[in-house]
């Protein structure tokens, strides 16, 4: 899925914190005895529409408001959701799941296996226009649907009865199981998404609840919302919390100021804050599946050039950003897919996959690329902009990589502008294509290659830069079809991928993000996983200060 850009801040920040400090009631005298959670999130709401969300900052509320057959609890484990039993046939393409039958939405309607049908069926619908509709891939049908050549009704789902749900797949899908427990397989209720037609998933009003909690006092622009316990959830029980109320704070300054206060009870960190809070009470780093990456307009005719992509790429010294920019946990990339995401016989795929020329830092190489690059394409400048976000970490970014090509390159040779958006606004632009180079984030949501891989194959609508690659695609598909069943033969077909992909520059990974956190030690039992939606706050509570 899709990330926010944070992180970096001022050096010092004592001084806002009294000030702060003296400016509104702390959360500490509230926290325990109501159990209240204040959290701050660095970028604003995109959506409530699991059909067409893209990113961390949704399918985190989506995951906390929403409920699937599964949840994903601790070390990725799956746990009990709506399903409370799962039957696979013995040649593993029949997955029949019988309901809980005390499920209900917030509106009070049952939960049935027909909101899961509906749901899958308006997903894999091209009218739709969901970008993660490629998931559903080997369910039976699901390409056919989403070509255009099948109906959504001839989806491989259906409801037997209220309360069992059968799914058919066309081939063996590995992750399948981790998959029911990711927001884009959660169900929806059709009578709210009928009721609320366009406006459904805007804002907090337009929707209904299954999970935990429930969304409210978000408009669809504003910073600051609220997830409240939801007195219909089969589970309330177990829920502890009454309340998390979310600021959005794309200052990690002003973030840990009310964190200081009292104001918030976790905020993540910059550079700076980092260096002067490691080891600290409440200090913790949050190592994440997550590249951070150059994606290039190859719509574009210098983009589309090879050498003018590997000059970027090459002009950038990762080891030099990492140390400046962001907190010293995060790691210059290896590659596409993050390290430790997933290994076999005990190697790494980020380290079978390596390609060395793909993220290397070689000041000399990369001016020889761009002269070179410059005469196959008859011109004597070049002159394109570097997209990111308007947080103090995308800001910092654009500035140091800015700053690098043009010394790199010379002025007389490169002219660079930059544009710091919204992260809503980067979003859109990046999927309409309105950009030239974009620092772009994707967070495995499951723990395979494939998670990161599928993004590149040409039709992908995560493809924003529109990279192609006939072998790529070739052996992408052969992972998930002739070889799907071999493990040794689909993961020799992702391993080559990615090297087709890093020889070829389609993409320029920067840094894997590790990013550091104060979290107040009286928050309990918080789920957090580096791949998916990263955090379950369902059974989280607050104890003591």
């Amino acid at each position: 899925m899709k990330l926010a850009k944070f992180a970096k801040t001022g050096a010092v920040v004592a001084l806002s914190a009294i000030f702060l400090a003296a400016c509104g009631k702390s959360s500490n005298e509230s926290t325990a005895d109501k159990q209240v959670l204040n959290w701050s999130e660095s970028a604003e709401l995109p959506t409530m529409d699991l059909s067409k969300a893209t990113d961390t900052v949704s399918f985190s509320q989506l995951n906390n408001s929403l409920e699937g057959l599964y949840r994903i609890g601790k070390n990725a484990k799956i746990e009990p959701g709506i399903a409370t039993k799962t039957t696979v046939s013995n040649d593993g393409l029949t997955y029949t799941f019988d309901l809980r039958k005390n499920a209900k939405w917030s509106n009070g309607d049952k939960v049935t296996a027909k909101d899961f049908v509906y749901s899958w069926q308006r997903t894999v619908d091209p009218k739709t226009g969901s970008q993660y509709a490629y998931l559903f891939e080997g369910i039976k049908n699901a390409t056919a649907v989403m070509n255009g050549e099948k109906q959504p009704s001839e989806l491989g789902i259906k409801a037997d009865g209220d309360y069992k749900l059968v799914v058919t797949l066309e081939k063996n899908v590995p992750y399948f199981r981790l998959l029911m427990g990711f927001p884009a397989f959660f169900p929806q209720n059709q009578k709210a998404v009928e009721e609320y037609g366009s406006k459904y998933g805007t804002a907090s009003k337009y929707m209904v609840y299954n999970g935990p909690f429930v969304l409210e006092g978000w408009t669809g622009s504003n910073l600051s919302w609220k997830l409240t316990k939801n007195k219909n959830y089969w589970d309330k029980d177990k829920v502890k919390l009454n309340t998390i109320n979310y600021s959005v704070n794309k200052s990690s300054s002003t973030s840990y100021n009310l964190y200081q206060s009292g104001k918030v009870d976790a905020t993540a960190l910059g550079a700076e804050q980092a260096k002067q809070l490691k080891g600290q009470t409440g200090y913790l780093t949050r190592k994440e599946a997550t590249t951070f990456y150059l994606q290039f307009n190859q719509t574009k005719a210098e983009f589309q050039n090879l050498k003018i992509r590997q000059a970027i790429s090459k002009a950038v010294d990762r080891d030099q950003y990492v140390k400046q920019v962001l907190a010293g946990a995060s790691t210059p990339a290896k590659g596409f897919v993050s390290s430790g995401l997933a290994e076999r016989n005990g190697k790494d795929f980020a380290d079978a996959a390596y390609v060395k020329s793909g993220v290397d830092y070689n000041k000399a190489e990369a001016k020889k690329l761009f002269d070179e690059g410059l005469k196959e394409l008859g011109r004597d400048k070049l002159e394109f902009q570097i997209l990111s976000d308007d947080t103090d970490g995308g800001k910092k970014t654009t500035e140091f990589l800015q700053s690098a090509l043009t010394e790199t390159f010379g002025s007389d040779k490169v002219k660079i502008t930059v544009s710091n958006v919204p992260f809503k606004t980067r979003l859109a632009r990046s999927d309409a294509g309105n950009f030239d180079v974009v620092m772009t984030a994707w967070g495995a949501d499951f723990s395979d290659p494939i998670s990161f891989l599928d993004l590149m194959t040409s039709d992908n609508a995560q493809n924003d830069g529109k990279w192609k690659n006939e072998e790529y695609d070739r052996l992408i598909e052969a992972s998930k079809t002739t070889d799907v069943n071999d493990p040794a033969k689909r993961w020799d077909d992702m391993v080559k991928a990615e090297k087709i992909l890093m020889e070829d520059q389609g993409v320029a990974p920067i840094y894997q993000r590790a990013q550091p956190w104060m979290i107040k030690p009286s928050v309990k039992n918080i789920i957090y996983n580096s791949a998916g939606a990263s955090y379950n706050f369902k059974e989280t509570y607050i104890s003591g200060n």
